[in-house]
């Protein structure tokens, strides 16, 4: 009787058995190697009874056979298998790929072992915990074949850490968090891809050849996003922060955000018969002035369901460099879970918001942020108890197959070097993909680290609906093409469970579409013809000269005393603190205030206000040149102290974090912070200026213009050390022209101070605006070897009266007005490598010296006075360090040109035009800055 182990082997007697005793041994080595008939009885009824019989005796009595072992140690080794590489045979792809998928590592016949002899093997010496269902180790290995290979697989072995590895395989095991829904709860889901697939639709059919990048083929995104807001409004979360490209942004706007379908449509600009405006009753959103197109946009919802506790949902603005709103986003969260009202480091609470990023498959490999980002996860500084974030894998990166896009087998294998969980979802099964979601979000939960799901399915459509990618990915599209929607396939499965009959299955959409229908017939007309750009907000238009930012004498002596104390039994370093000893005589009278100190009574005295500070640089702790020593360091316990958290009278938090190597990934972690924290004034410090290179786009399409088009305010700061010292091309530049042609409608300030005390009051200028609408970022060069150059120092009057002033006349020139025929005008370095010029030599009474600190918004007025006052200059000279091309000379040239006089030259001085920033030969580098001084102080 077949699967009778008894009734094959008895057929069997004398030299025959010893026949099939020795083919048994060579199928265990090779099962090729045995006749075809003889190798299905071995797979199917495994040894012979003798051979099993023979074992059993010996392990009665206590030891166990070679054979025995050796099929032991196989099944294990198939069971590990399957764990590992259980996702290589799974059902993930809805499309593209072989329906069968097979790999020999998960078959047993790899590992010498047959179905007989699995059945032989009792589970419980497989694994610690054996579900109910499971007898012997063949049902084993049947059960985690179901659990790895299905609609749903994993890869877990990446993670280095015994607890977290065992509790994932002991959750995917035991299906503790497998999402099992009512047919009430299944209806919904089938309602919510109604929803979700009849937007698009509506919106394909009513705005023909216009751009909506399609959600169709991920539909299932939308309900896993809602099973994340509702477990998390469960657990009390006050924030959830999201951030995803284009595609299904206006769906997931729609359906997660609450976006009023009106709305979207009206951002359609014009429908086929009219300009759409939303009805009255709509939500507003506040945008910026110059606008965007609609699927950049972000949305707040306030998510709330039948409690009076509420969940704050907020996806935020992204432009089309995609993954460059992942550390944004990350900032955002960070900002919610700190606390910041008390002095020492912000408190935070991981509980309080979590963030949720979608990722393009392409991009998410493909772009360097996204890596930058997921190494912040686990840091002091940028932790945020875990992201969950979702691949929307729609296997193609635009027109380019993944073999030409990734040197990986999936797009989502750069978290696995993060040790990050990873969970491949085939998504055109629902509920895998709840399970999915249920997974990721208690382990984030549990360990407060990031976990990813890759959520495998197709786009309907070209990269966008006016693309066509079938010449580009024909057979792929010709699957998709014969490919049901991902509604009409769970429809199906729900007719075929009896949930409900075809009838009420097509329902569903069909009742979307009719409401979306009477939305759009129900909207009005714009009479608005040729539209413009509305005006700047007044704050925005407003100068910041009236800010008051003198601090008195006695609380700057105080700040002072405090930050020289240290904690019971705190030993710093002899010689460092040595250093900083010295700064108790900074208020005698013949001392002076050097650059170091300004910032540090800058900071102490801000937070003496109230305003929270958080800074963040590659060394910012101690300072890139060894002057700020923020942090100070046990020499015996390597305890670490700040001096700005032993303040008296101080409610306010100091945080300051030495960051990674990292300048895309943490300038936008801190651009969000900003953003989301507006009472707190963040800094950001480039280690050299021109690292600022390695993050243009945050520059570009966040900072810069982030207000402009979102009505996104941010007041952070960003320290680039910047002036020529001849130590070579890439460390003198912070690339000032590129900040300056970025500059227009006061969306930020440039400045390029030169003494302790300018320093001083333009950063308390900056915390003065934090939090008001007259709020905007702050770019500053600051200097290297000026650092410790006394030139640079201030008597401690100038922080305790006076303020931040755009344009610094040069003392010891321009002392005879009627005699001043040349006014020299320049920025930073070497302005003060002038200064010590002429304090060299007599100066020249025909030349004025005027030092530009605040470069834009551009000091006209200013400018203008001192030209009125000096009325017989016949040039005007504009000196830099940086090559012509570079630096100022572009952006103020034509600004000086208007207010001059028609008969007053404009002229240059400085470096040629360059493709480089600087010369590698310090001894050039000394005879150019020498003729650039000559030249700036000697009339023609």
């Amino acid at each position: 009787m077949k699967g009778s182990n008894d009734n094959v082997w008895d057929a069997f007697h004398g030299p025959n058995m010893g026949y099939i005793e020795e083919q048994y041994e060579l199928y265990l080595d090779d099962p090729d190697a045995v006749d075809e008939t003889l190798r299905h009885m071995f797979d199917e009824h495994g040894a012979p009874t003798w051979v099993s019989a023979s074992v059993e005796s010996t392990s009665s009595e206590g030891t166990q056979s070679s054979a025995s072992l050796q099929k032991l140690t196989a099944a294990m080794k198939l069971v590990e298998a399957i764990r590992r590489h259980g996702h290589l045979e799974a059902d993930i792809f809805p499309v593209g790929k072989q329906d069968d998928r097979f790999s020999p590592l998960v078959d047993p016949k790899k590992y010498g072992i047959s179905e007989g002899d699995l059945k032989q093997l009792d589970a419980k010496l497989l694994t610690s915990e054996v579900p109910k269902n499971v007898q012997n180790a063949w049902d084993l290995v049947t059960h985690l074949k179901k659990r790895y290979s299905g609609t749903i697989s994993y890869e877990f072995n990446h993670i280095p850490d015994d607890d977290e590895r065992e509790w994932l395989y002991n959750k995917v095991e035991t299906g503790a968090f497998d999402v099992s829904l009512n047919n009430d709860e299944k209806k919904q889901v089938l309602k919510r891809l109604g929803d979700v697939e009849g937007f698009e639709q509506f919106l394909a059919k009513t705005f023909v050849a216009q751009k909506r990048f399609s959600i169709e083929g991920l539909d299932v995104m939308v309900p896993m996003l809602d099973r994340m807001v509702t477990n998390a409004h469960n657990d009390d979360v006050d924030h959830i922060m999201m951030g995803m490209a284009h595609r299904g942004r206006l769906n997931v706007l729609a359906h997660v955000l609450g976006k009023p379908y009106d709305m979207i449509f009206s951002e359609f600009a014009h429908a086929p018969d009219k300009t759409l405006v939303p009805s009255e009753g709509s939500t507003g959103i506040n945008y910026g002035w110059t606008g965007d197109v609609k699927y950049h946009f972000g949305a707040n919802r306030e998510y709330q369901n039948g409690d009076d506790s509420k969940t704050k949902i907020t996806l935020a603005h992204n432009p089309s460099h995609l993954e460059f709103v992942n550390p944004v986003v990350g900032g955002y969260t960070r900002a919610v879970q700190d606390q910041r009202d008390e002095k020492g480091y912000a408190k935070n609470d991981v509980s309080k918001a979590f963030n949720i990023q979608i990722h393009g498959d392409a991009a998410f490999i493909g772009e360097g942020v996204v890596a930058e980002t997921l190494n912040l996860s686990q840091l002091r500084g940028y932790e945020t108890g875990g992201s969950i974030h979702i691949i929307a894998n729609n296997l193609v990166g635009f027109t380019t197959n993944h073999e030409d896009g990734r040197s990986t087998k999936y797009a989502s294998d750069l978290a696995k070097g993060f040790e990050i969980p990873v969970i491949h979802v085939n998504a055109d099964d629902p509920i895998a993909c709840l399970t999915a979601v249920e997974l990721a979000y208690q382990y984030r939960k549990q360990f407060k680290k990031d976990a990813l799901i890759d959520l495998v399915g197709y786009r309907r459509y070209g990269h966008n609906e006016m693309d066509e990618p079938r010449g580009t990915q024909p057979q792929l599209y010709k699957d998709i093409d014969n490919h049901p929607t991902a509604y009409e396939v769970y429809a199906e499965r729900l007719v075929s469970e009896n949930v409900l009959d075809e009838k009420e299955s097509k329902s569903y959409k069909e009742e979307s579409k009719k409401k979306l229908r009477e939305i759009y017939d129900n909207m009005t007309e714009s009479e608005k013809k040729n539209p413009s750009v509305p005006d700047l907000p007044k704050e925005v238009v407003n100068g910041l000269d009236k800010i008051e930012t003198a601090v008195d004498e006695d609380t700057l002596r105080k700040l002072n005393e405090d930050m020289l104390k240290r904690p019971d039994g705190f030993e710093g370093f002899k010689k460092l603190e040595k250093i900083l000893k010295r700064r108790e005589k900074a208020f005698n009278e013949d001392e002076k205030i050097d650059w170091a100190l300004g910032e540090a009574l800058a900071f102490a005295s801000i937070l003496k206000d109230g305003t929270p500070i958080r800074m963040t640089g590659q060394d910012s702790e101690r300072g890139t040149f060894a002057h700020r020593h923020a942090v100070l360091n046990d020499v015996n316990s390597q305890e670490k102290y700040s001096p700005f958290h032993g303040l008296e009278g101080v409610e306010a938090s100091f945080s300051i974090y030495n960051s990674p190597l990292s300048e895309a990934g943490v300038l936008g972690f801190e651009y969000g912070y900003s953003v989301q924290s507006d009472d707190t004034l963040v800094v950001w410090e480039a280690q050299y200026g021109d690292f600022a290179n390695a993050a243009q786009v945050i520059f570009d399409q966040f900072i810069a213009a982030g207000r402009a088009k979102w009505g996104q305010i941010a007041s952070m700061v960003m320290l680039l050390p910047h002036g020529y010292e001849g130590q070579g091309p890439e460390h003198s530049s912070a690339r000032l022209e590129r900040f300056l042609q970025l500059s227009a409608e006061n969306n930020w300030t440039v400045a390029n101070v030169t003494t302790a005390g300018q320093y001083f009051h333009l950063l308390r200028r900056q915390a003065a605006i934090v939090g008001t609408e007259a709020a905007r970022p702050l770019v500053l060069m600051t200097p290297k070897s000026l650092i410790r150059n006394q030139r640079v120092a201030v008597e401690h009057e100038k922080l305790s009266s006076g303020k931040f002033k755009t344009v610094y006349e040069q003392e010891g020139s321009g002392e005879n007005a009627e005699a001043v025929k040349r006014l020299v005008i320049g920025s930073g370095k070497i302005m003060v490598d002038i200064e010590e010029e002429i304090s060299e030599k007599d100066p020249n009474e025909e030349v004025h010296v005027v030092r530009l600190e605040q470069i834009y918004p551009f000091p006209e007025k200013e400018l203008q006075s001192i030209l009125k006052k000096y009325k017989n200059v016949e040039e005007i000279v504009w000196v830099q360090e940086e090559p012509k091309n570079m630096g100022s000379w572009d952006f103020v040239k034509e600004r000086i040109q208007e207010i001059k006089k028609v008969k007053q030259k404009l002229n240059y001085v400085g470096r040629p035009y360059r493709s480089s920033p600087a010369v590698g030969d310090p001894n050039i580098h000394k005879s150019e800055q020498n003729r650039i001084i000559n030249e700036a102080l000697t009339l023609d």
